[in-house]
């Protein structure tokens, strides 16, 4: 895709939870948007699963060409707060932060994060769910690829034990 040079994008600030009417509205305008979403991880009655959630909450970006496009409709948007400015302009972003969130998608359009927490031998951890939540352990290194080891004390000595490493996090 190749944009003339005016066309550049910028930030727009949303209302709370409207990041998807603001999208709607701003496309309906005849503006493109990119909205960045990734799988947010979420605990809710002993069941965690994975739903989809803005990476930035509250903002998005437009991309527009100022000089040619009515760019202050943008704040008159429905679900829209306001639109990022610099003084009385709105204030660019560079293409390539754009750029970047869009390289790191995944083939169902979600920004992958390194989700996985950076712990080292010996610190405290907690286990979030399963046999052994609420368990206080250490880490003892990774199992493997997606599986950490920790030691918890379980009947008076400690054991070592393998968990997906998305059922633990730093205590």
């Amino acid at each position: 895709m190749t944009m003339a040079p005016d066309v550049l994008w910028y930030v727009v600030q949303t209302q709370v939870n409207a990041e998807a009417k603001a999208a709607r509205n701003l496309i309906r305008q005849g503006f493109e948007i990119y909205l960045p979403r990734y799988l947010k991880r979420r605990s809710h009655a002993r069941k965690i699963d994975k739903v989809a959630a803005p990476l930035f909450p509250r903002y998005m970006f437009v991309q527009m060409d100022i000089a040619t496009q009515r760019w202050r409709s943008v704040q008159s948007t429905y679900g829209v707060s306001n639109l990022v400015q610099n003084g009385s302009d709105p204030a660019p972003v560079a293409a390539q932060v754009v750029h970047a969130l869009k390289a790191r998608e995944d083939a169902s359009g979600y920004v992958t994060l390194d989700e996985r927490a950076k712990f080292a031998i010996g610190d405290k951890v907690r286990v979030l769910a399963g046999v052994f939540a609420e368990n206080l352990g250490l880490f003892d290194g990774m199992a493997d690829r997606d599986r950490i080891a920790i030691l918890l004390e379980l009947l008076g000595r400690k054991v070592r034990v393998s968990l997906e490493a998305d059922l633990v996090a730093a205590a």
